[in-house]
């Protein structure tokens, strides 16, 4: 079937309600973390009524993505987004994180602007275009995990499908389109020494002085990355951040194991291969002459660079009003170029106020948001 079927009758509001209501968090903590079933068969059932064929790829128990095509052929849309979230604290929300609150001309709810909104204005956008015939396929895809380890993405890349012409990735970027934004490693480095006695240091090997030693190192890399420049960024070098420290468990016990998560953001261009021999030659060289056993488990998200002749891009461009641009944070963009896709970063948020408390999306980015997906999906798709 190539025709949208029928027209919801569902207001933008309500859907976003249903949304938010969902309790999609995903985190590392597996205390935190929760499947998205809900959220990814309240979409599948929806976009059904609307005559799209629905595929569910399971990834684990609780876990999955949602593949939904209407139309098929050469070329098309894939208008994409995750429907994972970070935790929150609710005792610092002013309203439930999990119930659509309209206050001061905006939408708050965990996921208003990263980025449950997007499938709801997406969705909002096809009713323009009810009764009429797709030359080209329309893809709605929904991920998993993307705030915690891009499971979600990754499968789609193992996968090989769906490929399409162009891709949307509808992260909150203030309505302006990203062609450029830079990777991030996340590093989780656990240094094993032995304990003992603190009265007598030499009953033990301190994982924590060892540690020590690996960040001085780390934040001499930290000085080097800074000669390394892209005119393209606000920040506009490679940055690397310690996050989170945890050692030893007693003042009069030598440290017998130490943990560190730190990351880096590299830029487009910069050999991420190399960056990873280095670090972890760096590390082996101190662990091993303390003769410290030690471990390293890694996320990577690569850069993401557009093609410098990018159809999409200038279409953006056009279909906005506003020139493409860059952003310090990672996205799902880097998986779907690698399928093929013409890729642009754009969404209706504003990613200062992702991730925070009274996570928000002001309502008059709502009806420019739902013009530009449906003049992008009549340019792209009819």
């Amino acid at each position: 079937m190539n025709v949208l079927s029928r027209k919801s009758t569902i207001k933008v509001s309500d859907f976003m309600s249903k949304l938010i209501s969902c309790n999609s968090v995903s985190s590392i903590d597996p205390n935190l973390d929760h499947g998205n079933l809900e959220i990814i068969s309240l979409l599948a059932n929806h976009l059904e009524v609307l005559g799209f064929r629905c595929e569910v790829m399971k990834l684990a128990d609780n876990k999955a993505n949602l593949i939904a095509t209407l139309g098929s052929g050469p070329g098309g849309l894939v208008l994409a987004g995750h429907t994972d979230t970070v935790p929150c604290d609710e005792q610092l929300w002013d309203s439930n994180p999990f119930i659509l609150t309209e206050r001061d001309n905006a939408w708050f709810g965990l996921g208003c602007c990263d980025m449950k909104s997007f499938f709801a204005l997406s969705v909002e956008a096809l009713q323009q275009h009810h009764g009429k015939n797709l030359k080209h396929p329309l893809i709605i895809i929904a991920t998993a995990d993307e705030e915690s380890s891009m499971r979600g993405a990754r499968a789609l890349v193992a996968a090989g499908s769906p490929i399409t012409r162009r891709a949307i990735i509808g992260e909150p970027t203030g309505m302006r389109p990203i062609s450029m934004h830079k990777g991030i490693m996340i590093e989780k480095l656990t240094v094993t020494g032995r304990s003992g006695h603190s009265s007598n240091p030499n009953l033990g090997q301190n994982a924590m002085d060892i540690m020590h030693k690996i960040i001085s190192q780390l934040l001499e890399l930290r000085d080097r990355m800074r000669q390394q420049r892209h005119p393209g960024f606000k920040i506009d070098y490679p940055t690397l951040n310690l996050g989170c420290i945890r050692g030893g468990d007693n003042a009069n016990r030598i440290c017998g194991h130490c943990f560190l998560a730190f990351e880096i953001r590299p830029l487009p261009g910069m050999s991420i291969n190399q960056l990873q021999f280095d670090l972890e030659s760096e590390i082996r060289k101190i662990a091993e002459a303390d003769r410290a056993e030690w471990n390293l488990e890694r996320l990577l998200v690569p850069p993401f660079q557009a093609d410098e002749n990018s159809e999409m891009v200038s279409l953006c461009e056009k279909l906005t009003g506003h020139k493409s641009g860059s952003v310090a944070f990672a996205t799902e963009a880097p998986y779907f170029q690698e399928l093929g896709m013409d890729v642009v970063v754009l969404g209706a948020g504003d990613i200062e106020v992702a991730h925070q408390p009274n996570e928000y999306l002001m309502m008059d980015r709502i009806n420019p948001n739902i013009q530009f997906l449906s003049e992008l999906i009549g340019h792209c798709c009819l």
